[in-house]
């Protein structure tokens, strides 16, 4: 193992916080926090929360996984507050030319919101999920996110957005261990789901076409045209939509050399770049979140503009307006910028340009 569990600095005792709600999916990860909890001593009772009908099969995996654990679980039906916080500006984003990230939506204003709600009205405490991060308090009794233990797994760029009202009261076992610690430990339970692969698709978009789901759904996206990297119009395109910065292959263009999308612009034509152009120096944030609620100060951060993108040294003026030491490789407008000091999430924004 990678090491012991180890609560917290806001959990350090048990007596008054027995009873934990912990957000369970079905999956390996939520299915061994809550073992890990009940051999820390809490009275553990899960919940799985229906977002969607693509959700079923999660739900009825997850009270199965409840039974072997030998524990309840609830249901919780989001369905509503998923559609308007999470659903809709999705698609409204991919068709105004920016690359959304649904979890950076559903965390704050579904996921731990419905589990926040189910804990007080059953009386618990205290909730926790199988996220790899972890919880601290510093000096000043602010409660922030931390990096993972394991730098594979961590999901701490996720949960930026979460405020003291939700940190002040989750507990997050996982962020001590490497994910194969958790599978054996699934094994060794003999859990159903201990080789289950993880889930990397949009879950509510389970075969990943999300621009069929948002035309299914009768919008429209801007339209325009291609524009090369010298400025000259090539032809129209799909729709923005169809496209996110970055992006090589698919375009159904054909100059002669690799080209990417540089940018969508504002009236709905793209530019393109010719590769080893994809690099940028300077970005804007915009709807700023913190730990504490307060603006986040002018000075030096790392920041992630990718889940999975290595963090990258920058300036931060303090009025929304990032300078990168080095440059990066094709920010997306509409992806997040969380903003780190060390191993702790500071906050962060959603991408822009300036």
């Amino acid at each position: 193992m990678a090491g012991e569990f180890l609560p917290g600095n806001g959990f350090d005792t048990y007596e008054a916080q027995d009873k934990v709600l912990v957000g369970m999916s079905g999956g390996v990860d939520s299915s061994v926090t809550v073992r890990i909890l009940q051999d820390q001593g809490f009275a553990v009772a899960g919940a799985v929360i229906r977002f969607s009908p693509e959700h079923d099969g999660a739900v009825q995996m997850a009270k199965a996984t409840a039974k072997q654990l030998g524990v309840e679980c609830i249901v919780l039906d989001a369905q509503d507050l998923f559609e308007t916080h999470v659903v809709q500006p999705f698609c409204e984003s991919y068709c105004n030319g920016e690359t959304p990230n649904p979890c950076i939506l559903c965390n704050p204003n579904v996921k731990f919101k419905a589990l926040l709600t189910a804990a007080d009205k059953l009386g618990f405490q205290y909730i926790a999920t199988g996220h790899y991060a972890r919880v601290e308090a510093d000096s000043n009794g602010v409660n922030h996110i931390f990096k993972a233990v394991s730098t594979a797994r961590d999901q701490s760029y996720m949960l930026y957005r979460l405020d003291q009202s939700v940190l002040s009261r989750l507990i997050l076992p996982l962020g001590e261990f490497e994910k194969e610690d958790i599978r054996e430990m699934a094994r060794d339970m003999q859990l159903d789901c201990a080789d289950a692969p993880d889930s990397m698709e949009i879950c509510f978009i389970p075969d990943g076409d999300y621009a069929a789901f948002i035309q299914n759904r009768g919008m429209t996206a801007k339209q325009g045209n291609f524009i090369s990297p010298e400025g000259t119009v090539i032809g129209p395109h799909k729709g923005v939509l169809h496209y996110t910065v970055g992006q090589r292959k698919g375009l159904g263009i054909a100059l002669g050399r690799p080209v990417f999308i540089r940018e969508i612009c504002e009236n709905g034509d793209i530019q393109l770049a010719d590769a080893g152009n994809e690099m940028e120096s300077r970005m804007g944030v915009t709807n700023m979140a913190s730990a504490d609620g307060r603006p986040l100060p002018a000075g030096n951060y790392t920041i992630k503009i990718r889940s999975a993108a290595t963090p990258a040294p920058a300036y931060y003026d303090g009025n929304g307006v990032l300078e990168f030491n080095s440059p990066v490789r094709a920010p997306a407008p509409g992806q997040s910028a969380v903003f780190y000091q060390d191993n702790i999430v500071m906050g962060g924004g959603f991408l822009c340009r300036v």
